[in-house]
């Protein structure tokens, strides 16, 4: 990775965690990623972060060798409409747009290295999970991007059709974890500890529940099964919680969430 230049194409929070990952995971240096947002605001804070910043996009691709969209489906066009000109079949270009499907990148810059990505905003810390969809790419292409994004934490390769799916459950689904973490948190005050306690074991709790899964590779119910004994106190607080629609608000949520998707992919074209 040594000399390679990065783009990040949109400052907003998503772009401003992959820029921090990108460094944090010790790849590139902040010299090497230039991030371009037409927010003065968000130019100030990102220049004051060190990385390289301003509002001209056509200008950080003509520097860079990997190029990442990361800005909102309504504003793909705009932006690839002012970058068209500077990029070549010698980029890889990334994109995080939710909604824009590579035919419809293509209609922009042609038969070039193509790459969609679905992270989160764990990047920063490298624990995000990004799920990668690749056309008109070579094997060390795809090497390549796999390589940056699983040292900023877990990569599945998927087909495209599938990645509105990976939008919502890995993207979307950080936001719905953390709100669990809250709702346990405001628990954990109305039976006695006070709010910064509540957090860090809840917290905590969820990570090792985590850790759980990913390390074992058991189901979730196996592990649930563990702590819940005949007439015990986890099972009473699971059957209430079930009473009360945990998981059908949960899948409700995701398919609502996936639902409106389904409809952005008209919003994004001009």
């Amino acid at each position: 990775m040594k000399n390679t230049k990065i783009a990040v194409l949109g400052g907003g929070n998503l772009g401003t965690s992959l820029a921090k990952g990108l460094v944090a995971s010790k790849q590139f240096d902040k010299s090497e990623i230039t991030v371009t947002d037409k927010r003065e605001s968000r130019i100030s804070h990102l220049l004051g972060l060190g990385f390289r910043s301003s509002a001209d996009s056509l200008n950080a691709v003509s520097n860079a060798d990997i190029v990442i969209m990361s800005v909102k489906p309504q504003q793909f066009a705009d932006l690839a409409e002012e970058i068209r000109g500077a990029i070549t079949p010698s980029h890889i270009v990334l994109s995080t747009v939710t909604g824009v499907s590579f035919r419809d990148i293509e209609s922009f810059f042609g038969k070039i290295p193509l790459v969609r990505i679905m992270p989160n905003t764990a990047l920063e810390i490298c624990e995000s999970m990004t799920c990668i969809a690749f056309r008109n790419t070579l094997p060390e292409h795809e090497e390549r991007v796999v390589t940056v994004f699983n040292k900023m934490g877990k990569t599945a390769i998927i087909q495209e059709d599938l990645m509105g799916a990976a939008t919502v459950i890995g993207a979307c689904g950080i936001a719905f974890a953390l709100r669990f973490i809250r709702a346990m948190s405001q628990g954990g005050i109305e039976i006695g500890f006070n709010s910064e306690m509540s957090q860090l074991i809840t917290s905590q709790t969820v990570k090792g529940a985590a850790r759980l899964i990913i390390e074992t590779s058991n189901h979730p119910e196996m592990e649930i099964d563990k702590v819940t004994t005949p007439q015990g106190i986890t099972i009473s607080g699971l059957n209430e919680m079930e009473h009360q629609g945990l998981s059908s608000a949960v899948i409700r949520g995701l398919m609502l969430s996936f639902n409106k998707l389904e409809n952005l992919g008209s919003k994004t074209k001009k």
